[in-house]
């Protein structure tokens, strides 16, 4: 009988394209358990999960069975014969990794594919803080036209400095969108990319970058060394009538500190599309007029929705027929023993 593999969360967009890939390999089923509890007891003999080796998972499957967290994780590699688990998405902070390399699971996500989607969701809110459009659209449609709006609190983004945190490649395409207008952009990674224009200046620490922007944008994972990385202290290093994007994650963010910020007028506009504690929102947020504020959707479109969805399932594709796929996380890429190509033990 054919291995399985799990979806978790829906295939939109790739469906000719899963049936295709799997056919005569693998068996493929839908996710249809209400909670955890059901989800672990269906890979039992005779469960409709039984004989999976692989999983394709989005977060929207944590409504029903939570996080992939370290008691769903050893469960899984008790109970069961997964493994390979496939995010779609390049973020995988739902996903208890270190637990995962303990037990001999593999992760991969499918970085890079929706850099454009995000990077343009980056674009709009810096705009929109700067010039106030989404308080003029919320005007409009109020009926009140232009009457909150000042031009006096309102700026070009001609001339202004850009401080991308991680040059990545979401963070590089957003450079590239950003020196058209023209923008000073200048960045802070780990060390300098080598892919980076010469017109995009590397700065030695995020103190620095803070210091020299007038607009921070934030691209860089969530994990342990990053939260709250941009605290109250690197905040206070901004110019005073700056603003914040954050498209990356929101506990990489002093949420309270960035409120206070705002409250006192040191940061003019935040632009958000992501928060500490997905779906829910800081109602005291919402209370500042000149934010612009997204439901995390920044990298939601046809096109990269596609791409991560066959990304995701190339990475299964490549395991059920032996081979390591491309995308396996960095903290488990030093598990990749063997030079053949074919599926090491961690």
């Amino acid at each position: 009988m054919l291995p399985r593999i799990l979806i978790c969360g829906n295939i939109q967009f790739a469906v000719a394209e899963l049936k295709e890939m799997f056919e005569g390999c693998a068996e493929i089923v839908q996710m249809i358990s209400p909670d955890r509890s059901h989800f672990l007891s269906s890979f039992a003999t005779g469960g409709p999960y039984e004989r999976t080796i692989g999983i394709y998972r989005r977060n929207v499957s944590a409504a029903a069975i939570g996080n992939f967290d370290e008691s769903l994780i050893n469960a899984l590699a008790e109970t069961t014969s997964v493994r390979w688990i496939a995010q779609n998405g390049s973020g995988y902070d739902q996903i208890d990794v270190q637990a995962c390399k303990a037990k001999g699971i593999f992760v991969s996500n499918t970085p890079t594919v929706n850099a454009d989607a995000t990077a343009h969701a980056a674009l709009y809110l810096m705009l929109s803080c700067l010039r106030h459009f989404s308080m003029a659209e919320r005007s409009l449609r109020a009926g009140t036209w232009k009457s909150v709006i000042s031009s006096s609190d309102t700026h070009d983004s001609t001339g202004r400095t850009l401080g991308i945190l991680g040059l990545g490649s979401i963070g590089l395409r957003l450079a590239h969108f950003a020196h058209a207008f023209p923008m000073r952009v200048v960045y802070h990674s780990h060390r300098p990319v080598a892919a980076a224009p010469p017109w995009c200046e590397y700065v030695e620490s995020v103190e620095v970058l803070c210091r020299e922007a007038d607009v921070l944008s934030v691209h860089i994972p969530l994990n342990a060394e990053t939260i709250g990385l941009i605290g109250e202290r690197e905040i206070r290093m901004l110019k005073k009538g700056s603003i914040l994007v954050n498209t990356a994650r929101g506990r990489i963010v002093d949420e309270q500190a960035m409120i206070e910020a705002l409250e006192d007028g040191h940061l003019s506009a935040v632009g958000l599309d992501t928060y500490p504690d997905e779906p829910h929102v800081n109602p005291k947020l919402l209370g500042f007029r000149q934010c612009a504020l997204l439901p995390h959707v920044g990298g939601e479109s046809a096109e990269s929705e596609k791409a991560r969805e066959l990304r995701a399932l190339g990475n299964l594709h490549a395991m059920v027929q032996g081979r390591m796929g491309n995308d396996v996380v960095p903290e488990l890429r030093s598990c990749l023993e063997q030079p053949s190509g074919s599926l090491p033990r961690i």
